[in-house]
């Protein structure tokens, strides 16, 4: 699950508070990096879960309508279709995500109150209203209300976002990637898997657990070169004036090009001028660009750069 622009992003914030705090110890950052890549995958399963939550919440109320002392005939005669989503039902018994609920890691238990108010949302939208109007649905109509649903009301979401910020910190700027991947997990979701359906791994591969290694470790260990390159690739322009956030992009766009063979130059440098241009201040897109341009031809020049 956990892609390399994530790896990117998250190493960013490493380095730059570990320059914050002293720059102490290189080990203990690249603890703190994966210990930060473990809580982006903690989000997505707590973000699958809140499916389950709604769909909890549902049943309740038919079930607290059934139990008053005259109910009407509409509360005697539910429509059950999204009680009984079957989506919801195998994602419910999902063996990972049981585990995960066991482990009490994250529960919404302690947000009854949000979880009403998101099903009251999802109750007046238009894609509820036609699903329910089916009667009786498919396993696919199931699935597919459900990626409406997340698509429409759960992304993009302020009281979502503001939630999970106070619940943990490490959230504050993941929920956008991870629910791209809670997206194409529902999307590949095959009722003939029961609840050994797989979820999305932690890392799709050894690899990427070691790109993230060893792109944090070049990084710090040869900080001080890299901050030389860019001082003087920078013209007109005081090195100490240029915003701190940018050299820390800088200094880990020059650590992949340089240590990373395989992966193209172009590719490395689109990656990091857009993380500039959302994480660092309105004209680092352009500066950025400008200045890793102006180090990769100078590395091709004097021959230390090759690729594959």
């Amino acid at each position: 699950m956990i892609n390399r622009a994530l790896i990117r992003l998250k190493i960013i914030q490493v380095i730059y508070a570990y320059y914050q705090n002293g720059g102490k110890s290189i080990d203990a950052a690249e603890k703190e990096l994966f210990f930060s890549l473990s809580k982006a995958y903690e989000l997505y399963i707590y973000l699958l879960m809140l499916m389950v939550a709604i769909t909890r919440h549902a049943r309740r109320r038919i079930e607290n309508a059934l139990a008053k002392h005259n109910p009407t005939p509409q509360e005697r005669n539910p429509n059950m279709t999204f009680a009984e989503n079957r989506f919801v039902a195998q994602l419910e018994d999902n063996e990972v995500l049981q585990k995960f609920a066991e482990g009490g890691k994250q529960t919404w238990e302690d947000h009854e109150e949000f979880v009403r108010r998101l099903f009251d949302q999802i109750q007046q939208s238009e894609t509820y209203q036609t699903y329910m109007a089916l009667g009786s649905s498919t396993y696919e109509e199931d699935r597919e209300l459900w990626r409406k649903l997340y698509k429409t009301l759960i992304v993009d979401n302020e009281d979502i976002d503001a939630l999970l910020e106070d619940k943990s910190l490490y959230w504050n700027d993941d929920k956008a990637t991870v629910d791209t991947f809670v997206l194409k997990t529902i999307r590949r979701f095959d009722p003939a898997n029961g609840a050994r359906q797989p979820l999305l791994p932690e890392f799709r591969d050894e690899e990427d657990q070691e790109f993230a290694r060893r792109l944090l470790r070049r990084a710090l260990q040869e900080g001080e070169s890299y901050r030389q390159l860019i001082a003087k690739s920078i013209h007109n322009w005081d090195f100490d004036r240029v915003a701190f956030m940018d050299v820390i992009i800088m200094q880990c766009a020059l650590a992949e090009i340089t240590s990373f063979p395989a992966i193209p130059t172009s590719v490395s440098l689109n990656e990091y001028v857009e993380l500039a241009k959302v994480y660092s201040t309105e004209k680092s897109g352009a500066f950025v660009n400008g200045s890793l341009d102006n180090i990769v031809k100078q590395l091709k020049s004097q021959g230390k750069l090759l690729k594959n």
